[in-house]
């Protein structure tokens, strides 16, 4: 290193990021010091002070790190710090700085999120950020944020939220083209308008109950867990969409002709039939479809699917090319009349891969032969893997069951597995 010129020692060095990296650096020499410059990137990971010498608290060590830099573009802090740190902080470098992630651990304390200005507030100084990222963050009062012109990115994950901060939060992000919102509790309604969001990613914790209403005719890729009713309008370009609801019941679902979808997850205990079937009917271009909901029934009662003949649902998803199959789903093909009226020439046209579950030797008969019309009529399958599982009943039955399994998989031995 003593050989390199100056240009390219600070080039090197101006690539670290770690603080303790950093701060080791700049006890090599004065040459590697000055290094600390031209640094883009800052990182101080959780117990970057856990061991620190002498008086300085953490918010004035990051600050004399950060008031050596020229250019800072991106800043992460996990480690604990102060709203005055933050705002310190951000006074240094708001003029360069595109990219902030902050670990708040605030979530739990009412009293911060009172103080003015809040950890939340200070980040209004940071008007040139493209990329925001939370963790951990109390947003009971909407922050006081001037509007974020040139943001495209924000991730907001393990927060407890009111429905007005959000909506406020959102409304100073206007331009934004990826949202993430994970782990976040205490949402009720939820409206979001986006005009150019591509990519959204929304999972409330809590009882399932919330509601959803997105406008974002530019969105491409939608995954929504926790909510009961969700209504998305303007979906002409979106290609994957993936809805669950692990805690509560998806009642309601309004999206209109989903003409662009290539791909489809549907999971959860209990779904509306109307839910289901509408989702269904909306997604007949659908490429790659994952069904994992155990139940219907509109109230507190638990009911078993409808029968879903095969032929008219093969018929309504021509494109289909890979079906994860599981639990309700695959019982209600499995129905005695699903199969009673196959026409001649029937064929599945682009289904190359098909995953089944398969839990229970009720209706045996029925479910070999749906198994066997896949690969009958599936011209092109290519992969079967069937997944038995907590297939414990003590009557004969389960054997026969699983000897006719390993029957099908030894006759179709380059396609089938069992798993």
């Amino acid at each position: 290193m003593d050989s390199l010129p100056d240009a390219v020692i600070q080039y090197i060095l101006s690539h670290l990021s770690n603080a303790r990296d950093v701060a080791a650096c700049n006890c090599v020499s004065k040459r590697w010091r000055e290094s600390l410059t031209y640094l883009r990137s800052l990182y101080f990971p959780r117990n970057s002070f856990d061991s620190r010498p002498g008086s300085y608290s953490s918010d004035t060590v990051v600050w004399k790190m950060l008031s050596a830099t020229a250019c800072l573009e991106e800043l992460v802090v996990y480690s604990p710090f102060t709203s005055a740190g933050l705002a310190s902080w951000l006074s240094l470098v708001h003029s360069s700085l595109k990219d902030l992630e902050l670990r708040m651990d605030n979530v739990m304390d009412y009293q911060a999120c009172l103080d003015s200005p809040s950890k939340l507030d200070c980040i209004a100084a940071a008007k040139k950020l493209k990329s925001l990222k939370l963790w951990g963050v109390l947003m009971a009062n909407p922050p006081k944020w001037d509007v974020f012109e040139n943001l495209l990115c924000l991730e907001i994950v393990g927060a407890r939220l009111e429905d007005p901060a959000l909506s406020a939060a959102l409304g100073a992000c206007p331009n934004l083209t990826n949202l993430v919102l994970l782990g976040c509790e205490g949402v009720r309604s939820v409206s979001i308008e986006l005009p150019y969001l591509e990519h959204c990613k929304l999972d409330f914790y809590g009882s399932g109950n919330c509601s959803l209403s997105l406008t974002c005719p530019q969105i491409e890729l939608l995954e929504v867990q926790g909510c009961s009713w969700i209504r998305v309008r303007e979906t002409t370009c979106l290609r994957n969409l993936s809805i669950a609801n692990n805690a509560g019941r998806v009642y309601m679902v309004d999206f209109g002709k989903l003409s662009a979808l290539e791909s489809l997850s549907m999971r959860g205990v209990q779904w509306c039939w109307d839910a289901i079937s509408k989702m269904l009917e909306w997604s007949n271009e659908v490429k790659h479809l994952y069904m994992k909901v155990e139940f219907t029934g509109d109230l507190e009662a638990l009911l078993p699917f409808p029968e879903v003949d095969f032929v008219e649902f093969f018929n309504s998803h021509p494109k289909l090319q890979k079906f994860d199959i599981h639990g309700a789903m695959f019982a209600a093909l499995c129905q005695k009349n699903s199969l009673k009226n196959v026409e001649p020439g029937f064929v599945i046209p682009c289904l190359e891969e098909v995953v089944v579950q398969v839990r229970s030797p009720l209706n045996a008969e029925q479910k070999m032969n749906t198994l066997e019309s896949l690969l009958k009529y599936g011209k092109n399958l290519k992969k079967m893997v069937i997944r038995i599982l907590q297939m414990k009943s003590s009557h004969s039955s389960t054997d026969e069951f699983f000897d006719e399994i390993c029957r099908l998989r030894f006759l179709n031995r380059k396609i089938v597995r069992i798993e």
